[in-house]
């Protein structure tokens, strides 16, 4: 569209601006988590309701956490931005966890809430005194999120409001992608203005890096030896996944998704691809890290002698505090189209094919010797008869999801397993970011953002007690969002345990079992929060009875009713 026609009510004040500037932004679905400041919003969108005119979708939500999770999920899956308001500074605190995960995961979303600025002394509406008394930041609540948004801004008159909602959002969207936050005083909300029509913001372009610099880097490439690829997240941007996996058929170059990979990059069943592991591959001569945070660790660790070459959009990432990625040469421009140019400018220098071929053979057989173990790993935990493990519960949901289900996975000591059983098809994963806490959350904006598509969320029985369950649920209920909640229960906080012995294997603790932050046996059975949203609910710790169970929650998902599966797992 050309421009957003603005409401013709002859009460239009801040809260229709906001409105208005939010469609101009192309902003279409808004997650609250609801404040009293907002009620200029809630009142222009009852006003269009009845009236018939164009506003953004609108969700209250029991949580703050629920509020920005869905947004993050939304995001990450339609590579749309996402709305989300909040209360106060309050609110902001309550969600920052989520909206600090919305930043690791490069979400486009613009975050607001409300403060005020006259504390009642001002003629006309009263903003209510526990603004005075108790709901006021010094410095402003845009002050308690700069840490972690890309930038964060207070509104100073309605005036400007319609021209900073859109920067924000425009900012959300260009690279490095992720979360703004604006403060809309309350009395903004509440001015009135006259009506003008707003310009529909312009998409981002694109940015490819100059043809003589990837000409540079397709002619080393061409004549690698031992060419590597390492990605994080390349599937996560539009193209990425499809070229990455042109450049590495065309090279016949291995490649690696490692433990900081959050998403799917690369189909994990094609004999190129080779675990996560950069260690077995230090002798590579040219290294592509694409979309890499984080490659190697300890992070001065780079392969001795390779030439380390860097694709992104940003490699040095603002919000990271220390980051070494070694690179050699650096190509910027976005991913997909990027890698595309490449991979063309690899065809125009001489490949030995005789080379590629036996790249392609000896990393095919490295890849079937790694597909033996993983099978070997499942063979073993089915032969068990008493109990199950995680191996299991992974080939059994690999074999019984339909095969277009998108897993959400809020698992920690399981991750790895979890993925390296996965298929990794495009599309099909993503790994919740930050704290814990936010996978339900996330799970729903996936599901809300695909509604066509089954979403199952992994996530440890830690991880789900840090979840905002009661709100989370009621969502998924309110909104039609069915998700399979699968819990991966070892009724510990195993990464605690793990960590302690690192530093300590032959301590105190480990002599006698004593561990603090570990235990977490006295929990209820977790499924039994299913029951009062007339939810399907399953506990399993019978192996034979497993995949059973699965199926009938699959079903009830298909039928359009969240089910929770409680599998109590050996570790």
């Amino acid at each position: 569209m050309d421009g957003v026609t603005p409401s013709t009510a002859a009460g239009y004040d801040g809260g229709e601006t906001l409105l208005d500037a939010l469609l101009a932004a192309a902003i279409e679905v808004v997650f609250s988590s609801p404040g009293s400041e907002w009620a200029p919003v809630w009142e222009a969108i009852a006003r269009r309701s009845a009236a018939g005119e164009a506003a953004p979708v609108y969700h209250d939500l029991w949580h703050e956490t629920v509020a920005v999770g869905m947004g993050t999920g939304y995001s990450l899956v339609s590579r749309r931005p996402a709305g989300v308001l909040l209360h106060a500074g309050a609110g902001l605190l309550q969600g920052a966890s989520a909206i600090h995960g919305a930043q690791l995961a490069g979400v486009p979303m613009l975050v607001c809430s409300s403060e005020s600025i006259t504390y009642g002394e001002r003629e006309g509406a009263d903003p209510g005194s526990q603004w005075y008394r108790n709901l006021s930041v010094v410095g402003g609540p845009h002050g308690l999120v700069s840490g972690f948004v890309k930038w964060a801004n207070q509104v100073g008159s309605v005036e400007v409001l319609p021209g900073m909602v859109v920067r924000a959002v425009e900012l959300a969207e260009r690279a490095p992608q992720g979360p703004t936050y604006l403060n809309v005083p309350l009395e903004v909300l509440l001015e009135p203005t006259p009506r003008r029509e707003l310009r529909a913001a312009a998409p981002p372009g694109r940015r490819v890096s100059p043809p003589e610099e990837i000409d540079e880097i397709a002619r080393m490439l061409a004549q690698a030896e031992r060419p590597v690829i390492v990605t994080e997240s390349a599937g996560q941007e539009p193209g990425g996944y499809e070229a990455l996996l042109g450049l590495a058929e065309l090279l016949g170059a291995a490649v690696i998704e490692p433990q900081s990979a959050v998403c799917a990059n690369f189909p994990r069943g094609h004999p190129l691809h080779q675990g996560s592991e950069v260690g077995p591959f230090r002798d590579a001569d040219v290294m592509l890290l694409v979309n890499c945070r984080a490659p190697f660790y300890p992070p001065s660790n780079r392969p001795p002698d390779a030439t380390i070459v860097v694709l992104d959009a940003v490699p040095q990432r603002p919000h990271v505090v220390y980051q070494v990625l070694g690179a050699d040469h650096y190509l910027e421009g976005d991913v997909g189209p990027t890698l595309a140019a490449l991979t063309a400018s690899v065809r125009e220098h001489a490949i030995e094919p005789a080379a590629v071929a036996a790249r392609r053979e000896r990393l095919a057989d490295a890849h079937a010797e790694a597909g033996d173990k993983l099978a070997a790993v499942e063979r073993r935990s089915a032969s068990r008869l008493d109990a199950i493990e995680s191996a299991l519960l992974v080939r059994r949901l690999r074999e019984l999801a339909p095969a277009d289900t998108l897993i959400v996975d809020e698992t920690i000591t399981h991750s790895r397993l979890l993925r390296a059983h996965l298929a990794g098809e495009r599309d099909s994963y993503i790994y919740v970011q930050g704290g814990l806490g936010q996978g339900l959350p996330v799970a729903l904006g996936a599901k809300y953002a695909a509604r066509a598509r089954p979403v199952v969320l992994a996530i440890g029985d830690g991880a789900f007690i840090y979840n905002p369950v009661i709100a989370s649920l009621a969502a998924a209920r309110d909104l039609g969002l069915p998700v399979l909640v699968v819990i991966f229960n070892n009724r510990q906080y195993l990464s605690m345990k793990m960590n302690h012995l690192r530093f300590y294997p032959d301590g105190a603790a480990a002599a006698t079992g004593d561990f603090r932050g570990v235990d977490l046996a006295s929990q209820p059975d977790l499924s039994e929060f299913a029951a009062p949203y007339g939810m399907h609910a399953e506990r399993v710790e019978d192996p034979s009875e497993l995949a059973s169970a699965l199926e009938r929650a699959f079903g009830a998902v298909a039928g359009g009713t969240t089910s929770i599966v409680n599998v109590l797992l050996t570790k």
